[in-house]
């Protein structure tokens, strides 16, 4: 029984901290460290890119579930999560933010010098994300900052140095993440704005919240764009992006003020093959140059 309870809670921790959701940020790292090293990373790089990505993204979850428990057991969308149901306990979920956090600093020193005087500055950002909606309706662009990390830290993880494609690479995936999490947050509007949650939505409306999302997915493709002449990225990565484009059109066309029923569609799965795809063509673009 003590086996089958610890894996339960196991279980229940990777789901607290949704794993299917590093889909988001993991691809964009990876894409950094391909065209950081011209083809294949090694494997040491890419080792400990993951492990890092890993560490930062289970700890940012981590400590948003946590700072946010209290407003979860309020709202219907939510209060059958792991925290207000009770099935996780809030010191464990502090334990899991400190192995990942010790992780995090671990694949840091293991990179470079860099990624390790950086490592402060990561979990400022990770610390402060979650207390944003609290005070500003800018939250969204906080949770962007930590996504900006994502392919920045891939690049200097393989060069131990900063270059404009990284800052460009992490300013897209960035405006990316803020984006989508304009339109997540459509799905809380009057709880939102009942409980003192500021967003963009909440406190502009829907109407203007679509239009914001859209306005920032275009400057995040433009970022992106603007690394072909950077880097001479090639025919894959111009078909990455043309595919990104064709997918964030489609994505802004299934929402209306009228009709937000598939939100989830729109956050998730459209989201998702996005990443998927622009690490694929851009690992191709790398390798094939």
């Amino acid at each position: 029984m003590k086996g089958e309870g610890l894996v339960r809670k196991l279980v229940h921790l990777a789901e607290l901290v949704r794993w299917e959701h590093t889909i988001f940020a993991l691809p964009f790292a990876y894409a950094a460290t391909f065209l950081a090293s011209g083809g294949w990373p090694s494997g040491h790089d890419f080792f400990w890119v993951t492990v890092a990505m890993v560490g930062a993204r289970t700890a940012a979850m981590g400590l948003n579930r946590l700072v946010d428990r209290a407003l979860d057991a309020l709202n219907p969308r939510t209060s059958h999560w792991h925290l207000p149901r009770g099935a996780v306990k809030p010191g464990e979920v502090v334990g899991l933010v400190v192995v990942s956090l010790a992780l995090l600093a671990l694949a840091a020193a293991m990179l470079n010098p860099l990624c390790l005087k950086l490592f402060p500055v990561a979990l400022v950002v990770l610390v402060v994300y979650p207390y944003t909606k609290r005070f500003t309706w800018g939250c969204h662009f906080v949770l962007g900052l930590a996504e900006f990390a994502a392919p920045f830290g891939g690049w200097i993880a393989v060069t131990g140095a900063a270059h404009p494609a990284a800052y460009l690479l992490g300013a897209g995936a960035g405006l990316w993440v803020a984006g989508f999490d304009i339109l997540y947050a459509l799905a809380d509007v009057e709880f939102d704005r009942a409980h003192g949650v500021h967003s963009i939505p909440a406190r502009f409306g829907i109407r203007a919240a679509l239009r914001c999302s859209l306005a920032v997915h275009v400057l995040a493709w433009a970022c992106l764009f603007a690394v072909l002449p950077v880097l001479g990225a090639g025919f894959w990565y111009a078909m990455g992006l043309l595919a990104m484009a064709l997918l964030l059109v489609y994505e802004h066309s299934i929402l209306s003020v009228s009709d937000l029923s598939r939100l989830n569609r729109a956050f998730f799965d459209l989201n998702g093959i996005i990443s998927v795809v622009f690490f694929a063509t851009t690992a191709l673009a790398a390798v094939l140059r």
